[in-house]
Parts: C-alpha cells; structure tokens; sequence
C-alpha cells in the first residue's frame, strides 16, 4: 500500500534528517494543529525503537506569557526544558502557527530579554550538534495562517510546501541525497578559499572565512533546505548591504534594511519600516551586532518570500546574512541571543567573489 504524503513527510524527519537510532530520545514539538504529522513521526521513532516525547503548546500562550511575564519570570529557565537540552538525542520541531502576527504587538524589550535568557539553550544545542552527541530538525506543517502569510490559499500552500521538500516524488530522500552531491561541490571548492565578497545593490562588502568550514544543507536541520553557509571571522565584515526583500522575525517586520559594518560590527542600521525594531534586536547583547551566518540560498523550488525564514532564506537565487549566534561547526565563535537571516535577491545583478574571483551572478553558480 502506497505511503500518505504525512507518512513520506514523517520518514525523511526520523530516517534522514535526525536519523533515529534503537534507544533513542526523541523530543516532538508542534502545535495542535499539525496532528497528522505528529501522529506519523510519533509512530515512525517508535518503529525505530526510540522513545518519543511530544511537547504540544496551544495557541494564546506566548501571548499570555510575554504580556503576562515580570522580568524574574522572563529570565527563568525551566530546569525540565533544561534537563532536555542536556539530554535528549533527537528534536524534531513541526511549526504550524495558527497566528503568525500574535507576538508584532508585544514589547520588544521583553522579546530581546527572552531571547538573551534563552541563549545558554541554544548555544547547549549548537555545540551538541557540532560534537555529533545530538541532532535536530525543524520542518512545517501547511496551516492557513503560513499560507496566508504567504498570499496563498491552503491547498496552494500545501503543494507548495510538498514540492519545496521534494515531497511528490517517489523518493525524496534520494533527491535530497542529489541535492547534497551537486552543494558539497561548491561547499568543497569554497573551502579552499579565505575570503568571501557580495555586490549589489547598495551592497559591497567582504567576510574572511579563513579557517572556517562551508556547510551544504541538503535536509538535515532544516526542511525544506537548499542552501550553503559557514560562519565568518567574527571581526572581519567590512563594507556595506542592502536586503530587499523583508524581513520578518517573531512576526515582526522590517523593510529595506540598511547595514554598514566595520571590523565585523554593525555600525550603521537603518530600515523604511521595523526600524525600531531591529535597533531593539540588535542592541539585546553584544553579540547580536555581529555576522553569524553567511549563506547562499540553492532551493530553485522557492522563489518568492512566504513571510518564514524557514523557506524565504532558502530561496533559489537569494543570499542571507544572519546577525548574531555562529555555528559551532562552521568555527564560529559568536555568541548571541539573537540570530536572525536577513535576506537580498541576488537575480537583480547581483555578484558573489571568492578570493577575488567570480563565482556567482544574476543568482546563478558560474564555476
């Protein structure tokens, strides 16, 4: 009997992308909403011989804490939450949001002092994850609030998340497979190099990646994927960007976002709309004006902004620079509560060098 698309979705997540051993714990995240998927990755870790442990939040509560929450209360870390962190063999996160916009209203303030409570958690994640002790994924479940988000209906979200992951073919994860034979090339070649340059519009500037590891995301951590990244040297940024399109953090936005960096740090900020936001964002600790993550978008299935960085920093064409937190397994060492993908469209003339050389232009691989 043929798989459901749910069943197909649920195999890549505990097979592939987190690969699921005998004994494993498995932390599920979602909400309600998405039980399908649930309902099929719970059942294919327990074939595994794993241990599932689903974590389900219902809708309003973010709200309710973050309006609700004294400062004590937002820097409190529960020591289960904690216990899972140290723990835990595997997360897979399923987002399915019945409300992408319930957090735009709240205090920012109180959203920067979270993330900079939450840190310790994330930067536990990361090291794990560079030491090979765990591994993650996080992947989507169509809801109405992600399709209107991405001026879709439903059912044209749902086919659009569905050929995003390669879900619609006999097997996706041969293709995914494909994917990352056709990246680590590129990744392979951009490791023999020491400097990385973006040019375009209202955008030249230059990251050394000397020392540091250029990664092919091909479904790993990330569902969909598509996409090459490594951390730079933490005080190497020099120049100027301009990202385009918008960007869109904890439901919030920002438009035409301006940055100029010296010696790695964001000097000069600017945006037509989120301004203020952003300011907040990045001034949460010290790390968070500081690059992260420089990364090439591949997915040629994804080729407009949804409103989520899960698909928008994938696209096709597209280049993001993500502020704050590195990854440990790229040699990253900047530390931050923040982490955020900003992103720009490259098919408007835009160029990438690697030790001076051109290998990237009008969002196309030219080597």
């Amino acid at each position: 009997m043929s798989k459901t698309i749910w069943e197909k979705y649920a195999d890549v997540l505990v097979d592939y992308s987190t690969n699921v051993q005998k004994g494993d714990i498995v932390i599920i995240r979602s909400e309600a909403q998405a039980q399908p998927l649930i309902k099929a990755v719970y059942e294919a870790v327990l074939k595994k011989g794993a241990y599932p442990i689903t974590k389900l939040s219902i809708e309003g509560l973010s709200e309710i804490y973050f309006k609700t929450a004294t400062d004590e209360q937002l820097e409190y870390i529960d020591p289960f939450i904690k216990y899972e962190y140290d723990h835990a063999d595997k997360f897979i996160s399923i987002d399915a949001p019945y409300n992408t916009k319930n957090l735009t209203r709240l205090p920012s303030e109180k959203l920067a002092k979270r993330s900079s409570a939450t840190r310790p958690l994330s930067d536990k994640l990361l090291q794990r994850a560079a030491e090979g002790s765990l591994s993650w994924v996080i992947c989507n479940f169509p809801t109405n609030a992600l399709a209107q988000e991405g001026k879709m209906s439903l059912s044209e979200y749902e086919e659009f998340l569905f050929n995003a992951c390669y879900l619609n073919t006999d097997d996706p994860v041969a293709e995914w497979k494909k994917i990352g034979e056709k990246q680590q090339k590129i990744a392979d070649y951009l490791n023999t190099t020491s400097k990385v340059r973006y040019v375009g519009e209202k955008t030249d500037i230059t990251f050394s990646t000397a020392g540091r590891k250029w990664i092919s995301c091909c479904g790993l951590n990330n569902f969909p994927d598509g996409e090459i990244f490594t951390s730079p040297v933490e005080d190497s940024a020099e120049g100027e960007i301009f990202f385009d399109f918008p960007q869109i953090y904890r439901g919030n936005e920002a438009q035409n976002v301006y940055l100029k960096l010296e010696k790695g740090k964001v000097i000069e900020a600017h945006a037509d709309k989120g301004e203020e936001f952003l300011l907040k964002m990045i001034n949460q600790d010290e790390g968070a004006r500081f690059v992260g993550e420089v990364a090439i978008g591949t997915n040629e299935m994804i080729q407009d902004i949804t409103g989520n960085i899960l698909f928008d920093e994938k696209i096709g064409g597209a280049i993001h620079m993500a502020l704050g937190a590195s990854y440990p397994e790229t040699g990253g060492k900047n530390t931050s509560g923040l982490h955020w993908d900003l992103i720009k469209n490259m098919k408007n003339g835009g160029k990438i060098y690697a030790d001076d050389k051109l290998i990237y232009e009008n969002g196309k691989f030219i080597i």
